[in-house]
C-alpha cells in the first residue's frame, strides 16, 4: 500500500548509510537499513543553475550594451549569477540533508521534505517498475536517478519513490532486487535481446513530423537570438539581398525547403540522443527492459504481467516508407501520443515493417503476431462519411477568403480562395479514402485488434482479457446510416480503443464475440453473422 503522511517539524534519520558503501553503517543512529542519496548531487546543481543563470543573464546583460557603462552592469550580472547558484546549492544541500530511503523485505521507503517531512513507502509486492534515467552531468559523476513505481494509473507523487541521485550500480542493484520480488514465477523462457539498434532505422528520422516542428522552431530561434544581439534588421536585410530577384513562388519554395533541411538535421540529432544504444531485452522474472539515449541514457523496465498488448503505429511519413514502430499497451505506463516521441510505453523505435512485426510476435509471445491478421474492412457508408468531413474542413477556408473577396471587392482574394479549394479538396478527399481503407477490425485468439487512422495509423491487439467494459456510441447521423462506435475500456495504455463506423449488428456480434456475456442484453435479436 503506497501512502503519504506530512506531519511538520517531524524528525528525519541522521547519519544514515552512505550510498552504495557499506561500510558506513556504523553511522545509522536511528533506525537501521536508512541511506542518503548522494552529495555529488551538489556539484551537478552548481553546473546546471550556472547553466541556466547564463543563458538567462547574458542576453539581458548584452541588451544593455551601448546604453550605459557596462563595468557596473557586468559586477552587478556576476553578484546576482553567483548569488542565485549559492542558493541553489544550499536548497539542494538541504534536500539531501533531510532526505533518507530504504528497502526492506516488505516495503520501498522514502523520506524526504525540509519545511514539511513527508514519509512515504511503497509495498514491494506491488512495485511494478524501477526505471534509471541519467542525463550527461549524472552520468559524468556516475549518477543515476532512481524512480520506483507500482504501475498505477493514480497521482504520480502517490505511486511512484524517486530517489535523485544515487550511484548507478546502487540504482541497478535496487532494480535487480525490487523486481526480481516483484514477479518470481513468471517464465523465464525466450530470455535475451529481443531488438537491437540497427542504423539503417536512422533514415526514418526525418519522415516525421517532429521535421516540420523543428523547422518551425529553427526559424524562430534565429530571430529571438538576433533580436537579442540587436541584428534583427541585418538578418531580415541579409535574406532580402540573398533572394532578391526571385518570384514569389520561388522565394516560398526556397525556404520551405532551406526549413526543411534544418528540420531534417535536427531530426536525425534528435534521432541519435534518443534512440543511441538501443536494446529491448527480456530478463529473468518475466520484465521486458527497454535501454536507450546518448547524452541522456534512459533504462525502463516493464513487468509482462502488466501487459495487455500492443499497438503498432504508422505515421504517414513512416507508412508510405514501410516502417513503423511498436508502443506497449501496459498498465502504469504514461501514454505518449505525439508523432514519434519516444515515451515509456515504446518498445521499438521506427522500424522496417517486418521487423516491427516480428519484434511485436516476440514481445507477446506469439508465434505471430495479431496485429498482422486480416481485418474486416468497414461498409461504405463509413467511407462517406469521411468524404463528407474531409471537403467540408476544406472548403471551409476557401469559403471564407471568397466571402471576404466578394465583400471587398479584392480579386486577389477570390483567387485564392479558388486555389485552396483546388488544392485542399482533392487532397482532403484523398486522406478520407485512406481513412477508411484504414479501418478494421478482427478477433485472432486470444486478442481482439483494431485498426483506424491515416496521418497517424494505429494498429492494436488487445488481450481480451485485458477488456473491462464496452462504450457505444452512436450519433444521429450514425443511426441513420447503421454505424456504430464501440470502445474497448481496459485498464492500460490509453484506456479505450476504438473500432469506429462497425455496421451496428456486426459490430455487437464482434464486442459479444470478444468478451463473453458484456453485451449479451443489447443482442436480443441480432443476426449471428461471424464478424
Amino acid at each position: 500500500m503506497s501512502g503519504v503522511a506530512e506531519s511538520p517539524g517531524a524528525p528525519t534519520a541522521s547519519g544514515a548509510l552512505g550510498v552504495g558503501d557499506v561500510r558506513d553503517a556504523s553511522d545509522v543512529h536511528d533506525e537501521p537499513g536508512w541511506r542518503r542519496l548522494d552529495r555529488r548531487s551538489l556539484l551537478v546543481t552548481v553546473q546546471m543553475t550556472g547553466g541556466v543563470v547564463t543563458a538567462i543573464g547574458l542576453p539581458v546583460t548584452l541588451s544593455f550594451q551601448g546604453w550605459v557603462d557596462m563595468g557596473p552592469v557586468i559586477a552587478w550580472a556576476v553578484g546576482l549569477s553567483l548569488l542565485v547558484i549559492a542558493c541553489g546549492v544550499g536548497l539542494d544541500a538541504l534536500r539531501l540533508r533531510h532526505s533518507r530511503y530504504r528497502v526492506g523485505p516488505e516495503r520501498a521507503e522514502l523520506r524526504s521534505g525540509i519545511l514539511f517531512a513527508k514519509h512515504r513507502s511503497l509495498s514491494r509486492e506491488r512495485i511494478r517498475s524501477v526505471d534509471l534515467v541519467a542525463h550527461p552531468l549524472l552520468r559524468l559523476l556516475g549518477l543515476v536517478e532512481v524512480r520506483i513505481g507500482t504501475g498505477e494509473q493514480s497521482s504520480a507523487q502517490e505511486a511512484t519513490l524517486e530517489l535523485r541521485p544515487v550511484r548507478r550500480a546502487e540504482g541497478e542493484r535496487l532494480r535487480r532486487e525490487l523486481l526480481s520480488r516483484a514477479a518470481p514465477d513468471a517464465a523465464s523462457d525466450a530470455e535475451g535481446t529481443i531488438a537491437a539498434l540497427d542504423f539503417r532505422w536512422i533514415r526514418y528520422a526525418p519522415l516525421s513530423f517532429v521535421t516540420s516542428a523543428l523547422a518551425a522552431a529553427a526559424g524562430g530561434a534565429v530571430m529571438q537570438v538576433s533580436e537579442w544581439f540587436g541584428v534583427q534588421e541585418e538578418v531580415i536585410e541579409w535574406v532580402g539581398d540573398l533572394f532578391r530577384g526571385m518570384s514569389v513562388a520561388g522565394i516560398v519554395l526556397a525556404l520551405v525547403a532551406g526549413a526543411l533541411a534544418a528540420g531534417s538535421v535536427g531530426a536525425l540529432g534528435l534521432w541519435v540522443e534518443m534512440w543511441w544504444n538501443y536494446r529491448l531485452e527480456r530478463e529473468p522474472g518475466g520484465t521486458l527492459r527497454v535501454r536507450r539515449g546518448l547524452l541522456t541514457t534512459r533504462s525502463v523496465s516493464l513487468e509482462e504481467a502488466r501487459l495487455r498488448g500492443v499497438d503498432v503505429v504508422e505515421p504517414l511519413g513512416l507508412r508510405l516508407s514501410g516502417a513503423a514502430r511498436v508502443d506497449a499497451v501496459a498498465t502504469g505506463l504514461s501514454r505518449r501520443d505525439e508523432e514519434d516521441q519516444a515515451g515509456p510505453s515504446t518498445l521499438l523505435p521506427a522500424a522496417p515493417r517486418r521487423l516491427a512485426d516480428e519484434v511485436a510476435a516476440r514481445v507477446l509471445r506469439e508465434p505471430a503476431t495479431p496485429t498482422a491478421a486480416r481485418l474486416t474492412a468497414h461498409p461504405r457508408a463509413a467511407r462517406s462519411r469521411r468524404i463528407r468531413w474531409a471537403v467540408s474542413a476544406a472548403l471551409a477556408p476557401a469559403l471564407v477568403l471568397l466571402l471576404l473577396g466578394a465583400l471587398t471587392g479584392l480579386p486577389t482574394l477570390t483567387y485564392l480562395g479558388a486555389g485552396v479549394a483546388v488544392v485542399l479538396v482533392p487532397v482532403a478527399v484523398a486522406l478520407a479514402c485512406d481513412a477508411y481503407r484504414s479501418l478494421g477490425h478482427a478477433l485472432d485468439a486470444d486478442y481482439l485488434v483494431v485498426r483506424s487512422g491515416t496521418l497517424r495509423r494505429s494498429t492494436v491487439a488487445l488481450r481480451r482479457g485485458g477488456v473491462i467494459g464496452w462504450t457505444v456510441k452512436q450519433s444521429v447521423l450514425q443511426r441513420r446510416a447503421g454505424l456504430v462506435t464501440l470502445s474497448a475500456t481496459t485498464a492500460a495504455g490509453a484506456q479505450a480503443y476504438a473500432a469506429y463506423d462497425v455496421g451496428e449488428a456486426e459490430g455487437l456480434v464482434f464486442a459479444e464475440r470478444a468478451v463473453p456475456g458484456l453485451l449479451t442484453p443489447f443482442l436480443e435479436g441480432a443476426p449471428t453473422t461471424p464478424s
